[in-house]
This record gives C-alpha cells, structure tokens and sequence, in this order.
C-alpha cells in the first residue's frame, strides 16, 4: 500500500492546492514578498520601515552641509503559526474507497488550513487605527458615503492609490451591490453587476466579498466618560493617562477612539486593566498629534462590530515557509508553494500500523507593517 498511495501523492498535492487557491482571500492580497526571506533559517523576517527626510533649501558656501542622520525602523513578522490538517486511512478503507474520496478529503483538509490562515490575517486588523461606519449597522445601505469615508480616511494617512482592496461580509456585500452606482451598468460602465453580481475595482478599490470576516468585541472597562487625568497629553508621545470614577474591566489592543473635538482617530496597541479608583495609561498609536488638556473626553468605540476591511496591499505581511530539510525518519513527503497564493505546504506520508496518515501542514506569519495603509470598516 505505502508503495501505491505515494504514487498518488502529486494528484492529492493538486486536488488540495486547488482547494486553498481559492479561499485562501487575503493571502492573495497582502503584500507576499517576503517569501524569499522567509525561506532562509530563522523564525522572524524584519521589515524595514523608512524614516521620513524634511527637504530643505540649497544654500551655496565653502562648507559642506550638515549631515542629516536617518532612523528607520523594522516592522517584524514572526513564523510561529504552525498547524496541520491530517486524515487516517486504513489499508482496508484505501482499496474500499471510491477512487475521489482521497482527493475530496484532502481539498477538506487544505480548506481548513485556508481558513486558518485567513483568519489570522484578518485578526492583524486589531493594528488598524482608521474607522469608518456605525457598529452594530451593516455599511452601504442605500449608500456609499462609508466607502467614500475610507476613502479620505486611506488619503489622509498618504496610502498610495494604487493596489487598494477592500474586503467585506456577505451583508456588506449585499448592501454595497444593490447601489445602482455599483449595479446598473449606464453607472459602472459594464454589466457584471447585474449578470455576476460582482463588484470588481469601485472607488478606488478591488472589493472581494470573505465569509471569514468576524466581528470585533472591544475590551469590558469601556463606559461613558473616560477623560484624559493628567495635566497635559504631551503631543507626539504614545502614551495616554485616562481615568473613569466606574470603569472596571479590560482595555484591548485594537480598541480605537477619537479624543474631544479632534476627528483624529487613534488605536490602542498594549491590553491593559482599568478600575474605578486609578488612572490607567494607555499606549496608542499613532503618537497624539497634539496636546490633550485636563478633562478631554474620549469617544469609544465600545460596541462589538463586523470589522470589515480596506487596505492598501502594504498594510500587512504575510510570509510562509516550505518545512523542507526536516528530520524525516523515512516519512514521504512532498512540499509544494501554491504559485497563485503563495502559500506553502508540506504534505507528510507516514505509515502506521495497517494505516496511513495524510497530514497537510503549513508554517507562516503574518503582521500589520503600515497601520497607516489600513482602515476598518464598522458594521
């Protein structure tokens, strides 16, 4: 038997890969360049992220201008989510079953891995500080003022133009391609609307519709009347004192929330615990962008929401890596890259007593590396 099923191994490999080729959503839309990174020894591949350069004005002289140092800094992505999805057969169930059942089984098994990485992918939204739409109310009904609210919000963080895509649940999807600007095509230019019922690129973005988007439960000590505690909230440092005479409970990174008057929208990046009696500081990002007086109120989004998604490609990284060159004690194995995903897997053969164990598994990593090129959508 061992000699037999490896023999079938390149169609099984086929079969799954075709299966994770079309779920896996975002991992065809972030940025996958680190892939060659990621095949080298080690678990973290670092991200350069340039410093910005001030222009100043050409004065002529006997001297040399001064230097002007540069500071970069890294963003990381760490290969540390490691999962398999394997399947059992015995000698008897590989001679009695119908000859699809092995590839039937395997596209199963590679769609639960899709899903996982695509899950992961999307939880790295907790990074995002810009949000658009109401919680609790799915965006676009009747109306595309949430998409052109992205839109700005994408603009004023300087995301490029190019290779944005927006990624939304099915309610968001219904409501967004019922719009006649979106579905007639005297508005849209085409008929796909209203034959496929595909939304395609509209304002600016690539829209894809994923089962996979969830919603978002902000932390439990959230309530009405947090107010900056301190004196002053220095301007340009990431760090926040706030205090609320009834709060107990959680703060959770990727809570988010505008401070008094000023729209500018701010995400928080470390958990932290809050009670009634002590002020509690909160790490955010990005730095204030001006001072915050004694007394400044916090506007919270403290309700649970769909956390639909906008993007620029370079938002995020994702990164997987071929488990190839392991200690293989005689297993088969075969480790294919998906060349449209890019995603890697590894698909193990091991015999066992009068059984074989299928076992696709998968290495990666993936991390929000711009959170200035992402923007939640609320529904």
């Amino acid at each position: 038997m061992s000699n037999t099923i490896t023999n079938v191994m390149p169609k099984i490999l086929a079969q799954g890969v075709m299966a994770l080729r079309q779920n896996a959503v975002f991992a065809q839309l972030v940025n996958r360049d680190l892939q060659t990174e990621a095949q080298k020894k080690g678990n973290v591949v670092n991200i350069p992220i340039p410093s910005a350069i001030a222009a100043r004005a050409v004065t002529p002289g006997v001297t040399f201008a001064s230097n002007v140092d540069s500071s970069p800094t890294v963003a990381l992505v760490t290969l540390d989510q490691w999962y398999e999805a394997p399947m059992n057969l015995s000698d008897n169930d590989f001679v009695s079953a119908d000859p699809m059942f092995i590839g039937m089984q395997a596209s199963e098994a590679i769609k639960s891995l899709a899903n996982n990485v695509d899950g992961y992918i999307w939880g790295k939204h907790v990074g995002f500080f810009a949000y658009a739409g109401t919680p609790g109310t799915a965006p676009f009904n009747g109306s595309l003022t949430v998409a052109a609210t992205t839109r700005k919000l994408l603009g004023q963080n300087l995301a490029p133009l190019d290779a944005r895509r927006a990624v939304v649940d099915p309610s968001a999807e219904a409501n967004l391609i019922l719009n006649q600007e979106v579905l007639q095509f005297q508005m849209r230019g085409d008929t796909q609307g209203i034959i496929e019922g595909t939304i395609g690129r509209k304002l600016g973005f690539d829209w894809y519709m994923n089962q996979n988007i969830s919603t978002y439960t902000p932390g439990t000590g959230w309530v009405t009347g947090f107010a900056v505690s301190t004196t002053t909230g220095v301007a340009g440092t990431s760090t926040l004192h706030v205090l609320n005479a009834t709060a107990s409970g959680s703060i959770k990174i990727g809570d988010v929330f505008t401070l008094g008057s000023d729209s500018k929208q701010y995400v928080v990046i470390a958990n932290t615990t809050v009670s009634a009696t002590v002020g509690v500081d909160l790490t955010i990002y990005p730095a204030l962008s001006a001072a915050a007086s004694l007394g400044t109120t916090l506007a919270v989004v403290a309700s649970a929401y769909t956390a639909n998604v906008a993007f620029h490609r370079d938002a995020w990284a994702f990164a997987s890596r071929p488990l190839t060159g392991a200690f293989q004690a005689g297993n088969v194995f075969q480790a294919p890259t998906d060349p449209v995903s890019g995603i890697a897997l590894r698909l193990e053969l091991s015999r066992q007593y009068r059984q074989e164990t299928l076992a696709f598994d998968i290495l990666y990593g993936a991390n929000v590396t711009r959170p200035e090129l992402g923007c939640k959508i609320l529904g």
